[in-house]
């Protein structure tokens, strides 16, 4: 009967000196080291330059991730001395690659105006338009701060800046 005793004494013995030295374990071991990724904000900047010089921009704040930006072009194509509102598109999603290089996939675009038909002649002349959508799809790979000409043909280019935002 001793015999059992002292066996359940060093077995009871041996768990408290275990659950013992668990509980005094420090904090930082308890729990794992953490990984999370530095939260940055980037700049997305597209501007056009036609014949004349810079035709337009946009430009928007946004962290890793989607965005969307639907706005009106300050110029509005007249039809029958109407103004019809133009409206631009910027959306992407932006991945970081590493400190210095990203890949984003870019739609840049806009709507276009265009008569489907005309009614009346001359003063009465009217007309019915529909709007046609229209822009460039495409997935780059930038460096952050340095500009990128992303279309280009003979009267315009198309380029991005991704930059850190600083503050």
């Amino acid at each position: 009967m001793k015999r059992i005793s002292l066996v359940a004494l060093l077995i009871a013995t041996t768990i408290s000196v275990s659950m013992s030295a668990l509980a005094q374990r420090p904090a930082a071991e308890a729990t794992p080291p953490s990984s999370a990724k530095e939260t940055v904000n980037y700049i997305v900047r597209v501007q056009w330059k036609g014949e004349k010089g810079v035709t337009g921009q946009l430009q928007v704040l946004t962290a890793e991730g989607t965005f969307n930006l639907n706005t009106l072009l300050p110029e509005p194509v007249k039809i029958n001395n109407m103004d019809i509102p133009q409206t631009v598109t910027l959306k992407g999603d932006l991945r970081v690659l590493s400190g210095e290089k990203g890949r984003i996939n870019l739609f840049l675009g806009r709507t276009v105006p265009y008569v489907t038909s005309t009614y009346g002649s001359d003063k009465n002349a009217s007309a019915s338009y529909q709007q046609l959508s229209v822009g460039l799809n495409s997935t780059f790979t930038v460096t952050f701060g340095k500009p990128l000409v992303i279309q280009s043909d003979g009267k315009e280019e198309v380029s991005i800046l991704v930059k850190r935002d600083e503050n």
